[in-house]
């Protein structure tokens, strides 16, 4: 993997994503036949099987427009982020929007919630879900969280759900959420990390596993050197156990659960 460029890295994940984000809303699952082993996948059920297994409630997966859960994530940002009405919330990685209507409906019409997100077909979806939701305190932006489509000092809280680790310059996704930020404010972020080293057929394998959330993931400790390196303080990252029930049927056979785990990963910037 250390031949590809970071472009070739994003357009093999932009491809992945635009497949499941022109699925039909019935079989939107990232464990559909025609997504398997392509994107973050949780054991074989719907979409709604896979999020209530990340920590999301029934209440949540029925309040979102249909066709916005697209079970991609690894854990629930929203349980974590801790939104008051009035703020203005960044996800990163939005996907079909999934996580952006849930924060939508905590920050109320005084707050307003930005996705963006590197995949057109995304992008296209999340705003069809918001048209279709009724959602005017939420708008979606194509660009790259490397490189985000937002004023500095802007924004209060920042999310995202198992997105992080498919970027190849994680230091600069990082360095723009503090740019982004406003003094105060924070991150509250749901990704997977490594808990032991890599073997080489999962590093080298970017169709199946830098697609799949896996090897494209950072340990603890580099998660940590990064957040400080960009200005964030109060760094946090806790690695869920639990999670490896889930992430062990995310490619089935490769004993991927051995060596991630999802975590909570919070800051502030002073």
């Amino acid at each position: 993997m250390s031949q590809l460029s970071n472009d070739q890295i994003r357009q093999n994940v932009r491809s992945r994503y635009k497949e499941i984000a022109l699925q039909p809303v019935e079989v939107s699952s990232c464990c559909s036949p025609a997504a398997a082993s392509s994107s973050c996948c949780g054991s074989p059920g719907t979409s709604a099987d896979l999020s209530l297994q990340l920590g999301y409630s029934g209440e949540e997966l029925t309040a979102a427009p249909e066709g916005a859960n697209l079970g991609l994530g690894c854990g629930n940002p929203q349980a974590i982020a801790e939104l008051i009405p009035g703020e203005v919330v960044l996800d990163l990685g939005s996907g079909g929007g999934f996580d952006c209507f849930l924060a939508a409906r905590q920050v109320g019409e005084t707050g307003r919630v930005i996705g963006v997100d590197m995949t057109p077909e995304m992008i296209s979806r999340a705003r069809h879900n918001a048209t279709n939701g009724g959602y005017l305190n939420t708008e979606f932006r194509l660009g790259e969280i490397e490189h985000l489509p937002v004023a500095d000092g802007t924004v209060d809280v920042i999310i995202s759900n198992c997105v992080i680790n498919l970027s190849p310059a994680k230091q600069e996704v990082f360095d723009e959420a503090y740019r982004v930020l406003r003094s105060g404010g924070r991150l509250a972020i749901a990704d997977v990390i490594t808990t032991a080293d890599l073997p080489a057929e999962i590093k080298e394998d970017l169709d199946r596993m830098y697609s799949g959330c896996i090897s494209g993931a950072s340990s603890v400790e580099e998660i940590k050197v990064m957040l400080a390196k960009s200005g964030f303080s109060e760094v946090h990252v806790e690695p869920k156990e639990e999670s490896r029930s889930f992430i062990k049927d995310w490619v089935t056979g490769s004993n991927v659960e051995q060596y991630i785990a999802s975590a909570v990963i919070k800051a502030i910037k002073p």
